[in-house]
């Protein structure tokens, strides 16, 4: 960054017109001594001080254009930018159970789910964010960090639970999710819960777990995915192949809404593709970060080098028309 202290010193070039106007002048005024005509010589070779007659005259120009520019103190600026950031702790309880593989939405649930929260997480870069998968039981893939590109990593690999990991234990999501969260100072913790059932696993009730989020000052939102009435479900059999059976949708709304009014949150329905996206917009707008930033710039002066320019100059061109281009009187 570039700036002059003293602009009104540009003025000065005008001085320039005054010197162009005299050089003009004195090319007009007709030569003190009277010679012969010299025009048989015309195709004579010309000397380099010939040439170059005109250099001491260039050479005063450019020493008062280097002279006005250092006068106009040239500065330059190192721009620097304070941000305090008041953030928000959010942490992502995601559902991984078997009936996540629900063809409803495309290409399935669980798809859809990583692939939204991923652009969610990219939406939030100065959030601390966490992620908790859950199916019988409820692990912590991620705590609260601002790597995000770890925890998107760690979001890729979560995957349907296997027939031995399946049920839905909402309550010890949550859980964990309150776990992760009690010891944060942040002005805003939050548990955005995604689920496609109905607890039934696990030794905390999802409403027990509300109740100790609401304690502890915590907000949740829980979204209920996946359409009404009947889904495509793809099942593996006995001898290892998939087939595709429908299945009824239980969605426990009636607790998932209890869960979020508890706490101070909204519960939503992701039942058609785009839904879920458009939730966590929802969402992303309701949870918004303060950032308060300062710009500060350093200024340094840096008008030597052209005083420099300027002096050698001068020098140059005193040098040039005394020695090299002297006149006679």
């Amino acid at each position: 960054m570039i700036r002059l202290q003293n602009p009104w010193a540009l003025a000065l070039l005008l001085t320039l017109l005054p010197l162009f106007w005299l050089w003009w002048r004195q090319s007009r005024r007709p030569p003190a001594l009277l010679h012969a005509d010299l025009t048989p010589l015309a195709d004579a070779p010309r000397s380099w001080r010939l040439r170059l007659r005109h250099l001491p005259r260039v050479l005063r120009v450019l020493f008062v254009i280097l002279a006005v520019v250092a006068l106009a103190r040239p500065q330059y600026g190192v721009r620097s930018e304070e941000v305090t950031t008041h953030g928000v702790d959010i942490v992502i309880v995601l559902d991984r159970s078997g009936s996540m593989r629900a063809l409803d939405l495309s290409p399935d649930r669980l798809t859809v789910a990583r692939r939204t929260i991923r652009h969610f997480v990219l939406g939030r870069p100065t959030d601390r964010l966490g992620l908790i998968p859950f199916a019988r039981e409820a692990y912590t893939a991620c705590p609260l960090t601002v790597d995000h590109q770890a925890l998107l990593t760690l979001l890729d690999a979560v995957d349907f639970a296997t027939p031995d990991e399946d049920g839905t234990a909402i309550g010890l999501g949550l859980a964990a999710g309150i776990a992760r969260l009690q010891a944060s100072d942040a002005k805003s913790r939050v548990i955005i819960l995604v689920t496609d059932g109905v607890n039934n696993a696990g030794a905390i009730a999802p409403l027990t777990a509300a109740e100790l989020a609401e304690k502890k000052g915590l907000r949740i939102y829980t979204i209920g995915i996946g359409t009404h009435g009947v889904a495509r479900l793809p099942v593996q059999g006995p001898s290892g192949r998939w087939r595709v059976i429908p299945v009824p949708v239980e969605i426990d709304e009636q607790t998932l809404t209890r869960i979020a009014e508890a706490t101070g949150g909204r519960y939503f329905r992701a039942d058609e593709d785009g839904k879920l996206e458009q939730i966590f917009e929802i969402i992303d707008g309701l949870e918004k970060s303060e950032i308060h930033s300062q710009i500060h710039v350093a200024w340094s002066d840096r008008f030597e080098p052209w005083l420099l320019a300027a002096g050698l100059t001068l020098l140059l061109e005193i040098f040039l028309a005394r020695f090299l281009f002297g006149r006679l009187p």
